[in-house]
């Protein structure tokens, strides 16, 4: 029983749910709050009719991750702009450690992503996998599969959501 209180008490990554296009302003009131958080961002060409600008917007639409206790994770419901925290079986749902760092390694890096939200039909999951070189280094996941030349899908399993990234098939390494 003292081990289920000490792991509650522990800081873990928890994902909570904005509302549209409030991410920024989310993760902005949280760490005033005093919480720690991520906001994974991506650098996107818009095309206006005039001109093209690049701009940033998250990589996860209408997600920030928070580090938090689950006891105090009460105190981020009442922020302006969160609707939810992510929960799964009725428990807050965990972020692993190595999700928010392939999250860190795949918004510092401006190579062609694309992020898929719902399972590929087809795929099951496959080995896992980590890249030993370029600049997606230390990425891990589970590769499911060869989606073209030079592509490989990883799966990002605590929001159920999948990311493309093209890069050498040779610089991946079974772990």
């Amino acid at each position: 029983m003292n081990t289920i209180r000490k792991r509650k008490e522990e800081l873990q990554w928890f994902a909570v749910y904005t509302r549209p296009k409030a991410e920024q302003k989310v993760k902005e009131r949280l760490s005033v709050a005093g919480f720690d958080t991520f906001l994974p961002m991506q650098t996107v060409v818009k095309q206006w009719s005039d001109r093209k600008k690049k701009t940033q917007v998250p990589f996860i639409n209408s997600y920030v991750f928070v580090k938090s206790t689950q006891k105090n994770l009460a105190q981020i419901y009442p922020t302006a702009g969160v609707l939810t925290i992510l929960k799964y079986l009725g428990n807050y749902a965990v972020v692993k450690n190595y999700e928010i760092e392939n999250l860190r390694i795949l918004s510092t890096n401006s190579y062609s992503l694309t992020t898929v939200y719902q399972r590929p039909t087809g795929f099951a999951k496959g080995t896992k996998i980590t890249v030993s070189e370029g600049a997606f280094k230390g990425l891990y996941g589970n590769y499911l599969s060869n989606s073209g030349k030079d592509k490989v899908i990883i799966e990002m399993e605590a929001l159920g959501s999948y990311v493309e990234v093209t890069l050498p098939i040779n610089s991946l390494q079974k772990v």
